[in-house]
């Protein structure tokens, strides 16, 4: 299994050279190998914030069992915290937000991606942990927020306003 987790670190590297994480739990869940990988995730625009990420890493006997050999399943989950004091970058504002890291879930087409949105309103960062593929997408995803209201936040262009 720590051939598919350098595999996978490796892919992040490859993918997205701004983000930053790295393994830091693994847990077994069956005797056919397959594991729990947990990342931790630093956001390149956002000090002072850190996100674990969950995600399954199937076994070779797993593959050879049940097919699918090129990926892994959709099933991801994300906890983000403040572990410091909070610098934000130039952040895109917009509803959509911008993926802060990518790493792939099979050989190809399907992605682990994590997006981060900003709650004007709310004064919040949201965090969205998702699978994009080109077909048949999941609708298996967690978000994790940062409430920024009250806190000692400093913004590289300013705080925007809220509407």
């Amino acid at each position: 299994m720590a051939q598919v987790a350098a595999a996978m670190a490796a892919t992040v590297v490859l993918f997205s050279p701004e983000a930053r994480a790295e393994v830091v739990g693994q847990v077994g869940v069956d005797w056919m190998g397959n594991d729990i990988m947990i990342d931790a995730l630093t956001d390149p625009k956002v000090k002072g914030v850190t996100c674990h990420v969950t995600y399954f890493d199937r076994s070779v006997v797993d593959r050879l069992k049940n097919g699918k050999w090129f990926e892994d399943p959709s099933n991801n989950s994300i906890a983000c915290r403040q572990t410091g004091p909070i610098e934000i970058g130039d952040i895109d504002l917009g509803k959509g937000g911008e993926e802060v890291f990518k790493s792939g879930l099979s050989l190809i087409w399907k992605k682990l991606v994590v997006n981060r949105i900003y709650d004007k309103q709310n004064d919040t960062l949201i965090y969205l942990v998702h699978s994009r593929q080109i077909i048949d997408g999941s609708a298996k995803m967690s978000i994790s927020t940062i409430p920024l209201y009250n806190q000692n936040v400093t913004w590289e262009k300013g705080k925007p306003v809220a509407k």
